[in-house]
């Protein structure tokens, strides 16, 4: 899994996560279309290799809206990467999925999820209540990927990009190629290797 290869002491570089976005986006745009939201995107779900392919997993809570049931309400999913409006349980749309995978770019660039050392109700208060999560030193990163991030951690809902909008978003014309991921993936695998 992604997680595996996510850490403090681990450097992504923004074309791999540029890439990583692309292909979780392009996954999420598919289940969003057949009115499914996934609602547990994060690291541990996303599977990768060294050929160079990156894979959502695990539908377990993923579920179906339909025109009759355009929202769901149910409070399931991983805390630290939980939206504001899934943890606050009035109804919330797939752009759950979207918040999710801005969570998981920030764990790629920072190596964890915001508020990873509090306890997940505290964590989960904060999400719902505190401003959108930022990267801890922005000036590190384009200001392509600041702007992608706050499209896809928008507080509000309403205003937040959806996946098949973040698709043509500028930050993702710096993914590396397949090729170049599936090197630095046999690179981070190499690292990882017990001594």
């Amino acid at each position: 899994s992604l997680a595996d290869v996510v850490g403090p002491t681990i450097h992504w570089s923004e074309s791999s996560i540029a890439y990583v976005c692309k292909c979780v986006l392009q996954a999420m745009a598919i289940i969003h279309s057949t009115h499914h939201i996934h609602r547990d995107i994060k690291s541990d779900n996303i599977l990768v290799n060294s050929k160079g392919e990156v894979k959502l997993s695990d539908f377990g809570f993923a579920t179906v809206v339909t025109s009759m049931n355009a929202e769901r309400t149910s409070k399931v999913g991983t805390p630290f990467w939980m939206a504001p409006e899934l943890i606050q349980g009035e109804g919330y749309t797939n752009k759950v999925d979207v918040w999710s995978l801005g969570i998981t770019a920030l764990e790629m660039a920072d190596g964890e999820p915001p508020h990873f050392h509090d306890p997940p109700l505290k964590a989960m208060r904060m999400i719902h209540s505190g401003p959108s999560p930022t990267l801890r030193q922005p000036r590190n990163w384009t200001a392509s990927f600041v702007d992608f991030l706050s499209k896809a951690l928008d507080v509000d809902s309403e205003k937040r990009a959806t996946a098949e909008s973040l698709l043509s978003h500028p930050f993702l014309q710096f993914a590396c190629s397949s090729t170049e991921f599936a090197h630095q993936m046999e690179q981070l695998t190499e690292m990882k290797k017990p001594k």
